[in-house]
């Protein structure tokens, strides 16, 4: 029962599809979860989810030898980790996984050299990760956001620490984001209240803008301007 309810609030939350329009962060996490379908089958044997959360993309990699989720010690939020770390010093041998994904973590990370390193240390030779994280988002997990990465600035962070980039993908570069931001506006400033009212009336508001996104999607992409960063990077 416990693994449905857990299942299920993944689904909700990280693969919203037509049913869950009404989702405040519908476009962020529609797109999150589609880019990783698409490049989950790029990875292999044995994986570390790093900042694994509750595990929400883990049925993509079913076809993976393992797989193991990694938190930061003292992490609040709800998440199903295999193991912990002090947030300098991965608990594992050198080149222990074939792969790793990170989703929506480099952000929080304040010494991302230090990071990276040990995702490098940890990967076998040629061992592949996916990284994802925001570059059009508000301040979240006060006050652990510290930063937000161009594309280039990501592709030099990780070049440094002897990563080599394979594939980029700026997700979400269409009108969308215009109407993500305002439902990130009502959800904290109107959602947040402890006031019934308010919380329907931000359910209903999310729904109305997120269908006026769908059509605005339509209209021609902007490269300059995105929701997340993907980057299929290779442990040199």
């Amino acid at each position: 029962m416990k693994n449905f309810f857990i299942n299920f609030k993944n689904k909700m939350h990280f693969q919203p599809h037509v049913l869950f329009i009404m989702h405040p962060f519908y476009f962020a996490r529609r797109n999150l979860y589609k880019y990783y379908k698409i490049y989950s089958s790029k990875l292999r044997g044995d994986l570390i989810d790093i900042g694994c959360g509750s595990k929400p993309y883990k049925e993509l990699f079913k076809h993976c030898k393992s797989y193991i989720g990694l938190e930061i010690e003292n992490e609040n939020g709800q998440n199903e980790a295999d193991y912990f770390y002090d947030g300098n010093n991965f608990p594992f041998q050198n080149e222990t996984f074939d792969s790793a994904i990170c989703s929506e973590v480099l952000e929080h990370v304040f010494e991302p050299k230090i990071f990276l390193k040990e995702v490098h240390r940890i990967l076998k030779k040629d061992g592949l990760i996916i990284l994802t994280l925001p570059f059009f988002w508000d301040e979240h997990e006060q006050p652990y956001d510290y930063a937000r990465y161009t594309s280039f600035g990501l592709k030099y962070i990780l070049e440094q620490q002897n990563f080599e980039v394979v594939e980029q993908v700026k997700i979400g570069n269409n009108l969308s984001i215009i109407v993500q931001m305002i439902n990130c506006y009502i959800y904290k400033r109107l959602y947040y209240k402890k006031n019934l009212l308010f919380k329907i009336s931000s359910i209903v508001m999310f729904t109305i803008f997120n269908f006026f996104g769908v059509i605005l999607s339509l209209l021609p992409k902007n490269e300059d301007m995105y929701l997340d960063n993907l980057v299929l990077a290779k442990k040199k």
